[in-house]
């Protein structure tokens, strides 16, 4: 039995039609399956806690990375389930890094191959991420997006990170790698990796990989305001770990912290208010149909 967790705003004319194919590339196959709605923000958690609590072994998400960071949020054991992607969102970052294909490709992986052990990234608070979690002008971009009333998502996005080029002021950070001293940072960005890539393609850490047992810990110094969109356009070309302001280290649990100011945070894409950023790696518990 196959559940499909859907969130209604992927199902614009393009989500529709690749939705129908997949219903009859089921129905073709004698597979049973049942299609779930989301029709607002944090009802496929919910759709996800009720499904795993009531045994449900294989849920496959049908949308980008924030439909599948709250499905895996709301799985009641991570490791009881067997995890699916159809990639159907605006950016669909994570499934670069899980090598899944778009279209009904995606749904051949599911239906034809064995899950892979797939890490994520656990928070002390009780969220979960899947690729990229972090502090930052990613958290300043997102939030000048939310406010934004017209537009498409990616004309959003590309406004409100010029905003963010004129606006965005150095985030003070303390910042620590499995349990060691915390080092102090005028920061541009902060994050931990598990992919490598977020915001619709911007490569933040290439070469992070999803079933090592490891973060990737990546954070960038806040340059003088005149060269922070050469440190932007590095960023976008995948070049931001070349750059002397930038330090990366990999470790199995780290800890950001903004000790003058309320943190907010990014997981996946979502954001959210939290004390700090503290997490690690979960590895060899989640099963993913994957490349």
């Amino acid at each position: 039995m196959l559940d499909i967790i859907v969130y209604q705003r992927t199902l614009k004319k393009k989500g529709r039609k690749l939705l129908s194919s997949v219903e009859s590339r089921l129905k073709e196959n004698g597979t049973d399956y049942c299609v779930h709605i989301a029709t607002r923000p944090g009802e496929a958690i919910e759709l996800s806690k009720s499904l795993t609590e009531a045994g449900a072994k294989k849920i496959v998400v049908f949308g980008g990375d924030g439909t599948l960071n709250e499905v895996l949020n709301g799985m009641s054991d991570p490791s009881a389930c067997e995890l699916g992607l159809i990639p159907a969102g605006t950016g669909n970052d994570f499934s670069v890094a899980a090598k899944i294909p778009k279209g009904l490709a995606a749904l051949d992986l599911i239906l034809n191959t064995e899950p892979k052990p797939t890490d994520y990234i656990q928070c002390d608070d009780g969220n979960r991420s899947i690729n990229i979690a972090g502090m930052g002008i990613d958290v300043d971009i997102l939030q000048r997006c939310a406010r934004k009333k017209h537009g498409g998502n990616k004309s959003k996005y590309f406004f409100s990170l010029l905003s963010s080029l004129a606006h965005y002021k150095a985030i003070e950070l303390e910042v620590s790698a499995d349990g060691g001293e915390p080092v102090h940072y005028q920061s541009l960005i902060a994050c931990v990796c598990n992919g490598s890539q977020f915001g619709g393609g911007i490569p933040m850490c290439p070469d992070a990989v999803i079933d090592d047992g490891k973060l990737e810990l990546v954070v960038a110094d806040c340059p003088p305001r005149y060269k922070i969109p050469g440190a932007l356009i590095k960023l976008m070309k995948g070049k931001i770990l070349t750059l002397p302001i930038t330090h990366r280290v990999s470790c199995t649990s780290a800890r950001i912290i903004t000790p003058s100011s309320e943190s907010v945070a990014q997981y996946d894409g979502e954001i959210k208010a939290c004390e700090s950023l503290t997490v690690e790696i979960v590895s060899g518990k989640l099963k993913m149909f994957r490349g």
